[in-house]
């Protein structure tokens, strides 16, 4: 199943996708977009096209695991995404993953406007990367 991650900026939001195997995610764009009214219909259009079955939103947890305004705002963004998409969408724990995204963008020397464009990304892709993880290792027998 091809499922599609979204982690939730204030300026910007990055996507990725998986293979159908569901074995990598990779990112597949950033979006500028700030109105919470129109995004939701900007992904369901990326969604669309990229044939995605599952929508994941990174769930942005204080550490402590409670939810902060941030982690509600995810919330209510993933019941309208999953409203005007049509299709299921689940939150996802991101905590650290903004943290892993700016290690590995370091550790491959990406710098200057490429990193802005690409930390949004990268920081989906390791959301998804995760939850396909979880689910690989968490299936029924």
């Amino acid at each position: 199943m091809r499922i599609l991650a979204v982690d939730l900026g204030l300026a910007r939001t990055g996507l990725a996708v998986c293979d159908k195997s569901e074995f990598l995610a990779s990112p597949l764009t950033t979006l500028s977009e700030r109105n919470l009214e129109k995004l939701p219909s900007l992904i369901a259009d990326k969604a669309k096209e990229n044939e995605v079955e599952l929508i994941v939103v990174g769930h942005p947890k204080n550490m402590d695991g409670s939810c902060g305004e941030s982690a509600r705002r995810a919330e209510t963004f993933a019941e309208n995404l999953r409203e005007i998409s049509g299709l299921p969408v689940e939150l996802w724990d991101e905590r650290m993953t903004t943290v892993t995204a700016t290690t590995f963008l370091n550790e491959t020397n990406v710098r200057g406007k490429q990193r802005k464009a690409a930390v949004d990304a990268v920081a989906a892709t390791v959301i998804l990367q995760n939850y396909l993880d979880y689910r690989k290792n968490h299936k029924s027998s």
